[in-house]
């Protein structure tokens, strides 16, 4: 079955892309968010015309014998607009064969357990608090994960006393039972990564992300051999000799690749493998609510090695106006501090079509 259009509906944060087969059959996928319409223009000449013509439904080697044709391009940019092909061509067999993605895997459709992840640092460890604690309550979440330091801050925290304040208030307000996780977010120096990874460890935090600069496996390696709570990372590696670098340095507990960042699900598989072969568990980065989350959720219901849970963020409108309106149906229901994998065909979910109606349109055909 011969993979015959290629069409990308872009804005600058996300794009979708429809994958046409010379039968008619289409399926959904979408490229890496942010600076998607920069990404379109790699997707239609630097992916596209490797693609047509090619298999629809047995595409491995597709994205394999693009990353060789494009060999002089190797990073984020070619791996984030693979990932549209990856992923439509996913959603086009399971739609075709009648499958979700998750059997298509090996798994099946089911729950995930989720930890409510916020992105935000300009919020104040008492409001952080609170919103956690009414989340609790209302969706039954059992894990979640805030942020220390600053962003790259070089040691520097978002503002004086932060890290030191936010820490024991959130744990304390969430009390006994919950898994607790924070992420540095490739703020910290060695000697300061290991003093907040103390502070982390003496009020029950379990998972410390990207303490150090994630370029520097050395630094994160360090870290993880001084602390005894679980040192995690790998959300923005998109090269395999990155992932190897970073296993062979053990320089982390939990293997975090992201599936759009990689190119991918069939280049995650492979990282997944990866970690299993020494003896890591992978609970993917998933950071925001467009279909970054939902293919994690079919990975986690499939992979032997998966993590314990499902990231998904708790940032609405006010953080993320761009993930508005970008479904019909809503994939992402939580009950019970759970979301369900459904026995829909492909991804299961409907893109709206008043978004693709605003969206800018560009196709790639055979022809």
């Amino acid at each position: 079955m011969k993979l015959v259009k290629l069409e990308t509906f872009t804005t600058p944060f996300v794009s979708f892309v429809r994958a046409t087969s010379e039968t008619g059959a289409q399926g959904w996928g979408q490229l890496s968010t942010y600076h998607a319409d920069i990404t379109a223009q790699i997707f239609h000449r630097q992916v596209a015309p490797y693609a047509l013509g090619t298999d629809a439904l047995d595409f491995a080697d597709t994205i394999q014998r693009n990353y060789e044709k494009e060999h002089k391009y190797p990073g984020s940019y070619l791996r984030r607009a693979q990932t549209g092909l990856d992923t439509a061509l996913w959603d086009l067999r399971g739609k075709h064969e009648g499958k979700s993605v998750a059997t298509l895997l090996g798994g099946g459709p089911g729950k995930v357990r989720a930890y409510a992840s916020s992105m935000k640092r300009d919020i104040t460890p008492e409001d952080e608090a609170a919103r956690f604690v009414r989340l609790r309550d209302t969706y039954g979440f059992t894990a979640f994960k805030w942020r220390v330091g600053a962003e790259c801050g070089r040691d520097i925290d978002e503002w004086p006393g932060r890290t030191e304040a936010v820490v024991p208030v959130v744990a304390k307000a969430l009390g006994d039972g919950i898994d607790k996780l924070v992420d540095g977010n490739s703020c910290y120096s060695p000697a300061r990564a290991i003093e907040v990874g103390k502070i982390l460890q003496d009020n029950g935090i379990g998972h410390f992300e990207e303490p150090c600069p994630y370029w520097e496996p050395e630094q994160t390696a360090e870290v993880r051999a001084a602390l005894t709570l679980d040192v995690a990372g790998g959300e923005q590696d998109c090269e395999y000799s990155s992932w190897q670098l970073m296993f062979d340095r053990k320089a982390v507990d939990i293997a975090q690749p992201d599936i759009m960042y990689m190119g991918g699900m069939h280049r995650t598989l492979h990282v997944c493998q990866m970690a299993a072969a020494h003896g890591l568990p992978v609970t993917p980065h998933a950071a925001n609510l467009s279909l970054v989350t939902l293919c994690t959720m079919h990975l986690l219901r499939a992979i032997p090695n998966a993590g314990k849970y499902l990231e998904f963020s708790i940032e609405g409108a006010d953080y993320y106006p761009w993930q508005q309106d970008l479904f019909v149906n809503d994939p992402y229901k939580i009950e019970d501090g759970h979301a369900t994998v459904t026995d829909a065909p492909g991804w299961g979910v409907e893109i709206n079509p008043a978004w693709l109606d605003r969206a800018q349109y560009q196709v790639s055909t055979l022809d």
